[in-house]
C-alpha cells in the first residue's frame, strides 16, 4: 500500500499482543483489556492494520442471543511486521539508565 505505517508505542504493544499466540483470532475487547488502551486508540490501530493487510478481519458467527463480534488476526506480513516492530520497540526500550547516581 501507498500510505505509510504509524509506528507507535500502542501499535507495538497491540503486535506484541497478537504475538503472543501468532495463529488465534483476537477479539477488541480481549485486546483492549489485555493491554490497556482504550477504544478510542486500539480500534485505529486495529483499523490501520488491516488496511494494511496485516490483518485478517471476520465476523464472528453470533451465538442465539448474542451480537456478533469483529475478530482479528495476523496475516502472514503481519506477523513478519511485527516480530520487525516489537523487536525494534524492544530494542529502544533498552538503554542506558537516567540517573545510575555515580558521582554522589
Amino acid at each position: 500500500m501507498s500510505m505509510k505505517m504509524r509506528r507507535s508505542p500502542q501499535t507495538a504493544l497491540v503486535l506484541a499482543e497478537f504475538l503472543s499466540d501468532e495463529q488465534e483470532w483476537r477479539y477488541g475487547y480481549d485486546i483492549s483489556r489485555n493491554t490497556g488502551l482504550k477504544s478510542g486508540t486500539l480500534y485505529p490501530i486495529l483499523m490501520r492494520l488491516a488496511e494494511h493487510r496485516m490483518l485478517k478481519t471476520s465476523w464472528e458467527t453470533a451465538e442465539t442471543g448474542r451480537t456478533p463480534r469483529h475478530m482479528y488476526k495476523l496475516t502472514k506480513d503481519g506477523l513478519r511486521y511485527a516480530r520487525e516492530m516489537v523487536s525494534v520497540a524492544a530494542a529502544q526500550a533498552v538503554g542506558e539508565p537516567a540517573f545510575d547516581g555515580v558521582g554522589l
